[in-house]
C-alpha cells in the first residue's frame, strides 16, 4: 500500500488554448482519471529523466578527473603498489 504524501503545493501555468486541447486530448487517451495526474505524471517522468542525465554527466565529469589525476598528478604509489610491481616484476 502506497503512503499518502501530503500536497499542499500548487502551481500556475498559463497555456494557449490550442495547447490545452491537446494535451486534454493526450490525457484522456493516456487513461489518466484526471487531467492534473496526466500534468504531473508526464512532467514529473521528464523531470527524472533530466535529473538522470545530469547525474551521469556528474559523475563522469567525476571520473574524467580522477583518471587525469591518477596519471597525470603529482601523487606518488603507496607502499602496497610499490610492493605488488616489485612482486611483479621479480615473478617475470
Amino acid at each position: 500500500m502506497k503512503a499518502q504524501v501530503k500536497k499542499d503545493e500548487r502551481i500556475e501555468i498559463r497555456l494557449s488554448s490550442h495547447d490545452k486541447r491537446n494535451f486534454q486530448k493526450a490525457q484522456k487517451l493516456s487513461g489518466d482519471k484526471s487531467f492534473s495526474s496526466y500534468v504531473i505524471r508526464v512532467v514529473k517522468a521528464h523531470a527524472e529523466k533530466i535529473l538522470a542525465k545530469n547525474d551521469r554527466i556528474i559523475a563522469s565529469e567525476k571520473d574524467r578527473e580522477r583518471f587525469f589525476e591518477a596519471v597525470f598528478g603529482e601523487s606518488q604509489p603507496n607502499e602496497k603498489l610499490r610492493e605488488a610491481a616489485e612482486k611483479y616484476k621479480s615473478q617475470m
